[in-house]
């Protein structure tokens, strides 16, 4: 009977012994990951707290805005600009590529654009915070500016809503300054980011992917010239029309954005 009881009884512990180390090695994965994931949400926090208590700020940008043509052609546009913000309520944004040179003005009132090309500009009274101002460029206007999510009053409230999967990626190095890597999942975009080192959290990349969108293009943009404080010069935001430049409509003010005139946007798969 014993020896009966000892074979029934060896394959059991087996089992038993192979169940148990599934469940400590998956207990193991589970909280390394929330780990990960808590330090990742440490990081985006201490940027967004560094970011916000940041009056005055001040750099230059890179971006690259992938298209994808209808044969399936992978194609990079390039721009560079540089911005200016003075909190709560004023910015100067100026943005160069192949197909646009414009100027943005924002004085806690009214809204300038420039579009320097072809020497006209437009007007409209928006008066109100920053956080306003970038929330009407993008939803009353579609003129959305570039990276506007990490210069809001909270940029970890506009990063993380409808976040689903987060990952901590370790360091990265962006323009020579070592970065911490992150990257964050949503259900119709996947998006990076690169947070420099050190007792000044700022972003140093930034990325967003289209996975709703055939092809899945990417657009990033990459800040360096980094100032803040004392260490931004002095700006005047209201518009000087030195140039006398003739005044439009903005629905009439062409090439604020960074596609050709001749590119169609697609449809959303």
């Amino acid at each position: 009977m014993n020896t009966i009881l000892r074979q029934y009884l060896k394959p059991c512990s087996a089992k038993v012994s192979v169940t148990a180390v599934s469940l400590i090695i998956g207990l193991c994965l589970s909280t390394a990951t929330q780990a990960d994931e808590a330090y990742a949400k440490q990081l985006l926090k201490n940027m967004s707290d560094y970011m916000s208590a940041q009056k005055n700020l001040s750099f230059s940008y890179d971006t690259i805005l992938e298209v994808v043509t209808k044969d399936q052609q992978r194609l990079a546009l390039a721009g560079s600009g540089a911005v200016v913000i003075s909190r709560p309520d004023k910015i100067r944004n100026s943005r160069t590529s192949g197909f646009a040179d414009v100027e943005m003005l924002f004085d806690g009132k009214t809204l300038t654009l420039l579009g320097k090309g072809k020497n006209i500009y437009a007007q409209v009274e928006v008066p109100g915070t920053l956080d306003h101002l970038l929330d009407v460029l993008r939803e009353k206007y579609d003129r959305p500016l570039p990276g506007a999510d990490l210069f809001m009053s909270n940029p970890q409230a506009q990063l993380m809503d409808g976040v689903n999967n987060i990952k901590d990626l370790g360091s990265g190095v962006i323009g020579g300054v070592e970065c911490d890597h992150l990257a964050f999942r949503k259900k119709e975009v996947d998006w990076q980011i690169w947070i420099a080192q050190g007792d000044k959290p700022y972003p140093c990349r930034y990325s967003i992917t289209s996975k709703k969108i055939t092809g899945s293009p990417q657009y990033s943009i990459q800040l360096s010239d980094w100032k803040s404080g004392d260490g931004v010069a002095p700006d005047d935001f209201v518009f000087n029309n030195s140039t006398n430049a003739k005044k439009i409509e903005l629905k009439d003010l062409p090439n604020t954005e960074d596609l050709p005139s001749n590119f169609v946007r697609g449809k959303v798969k």
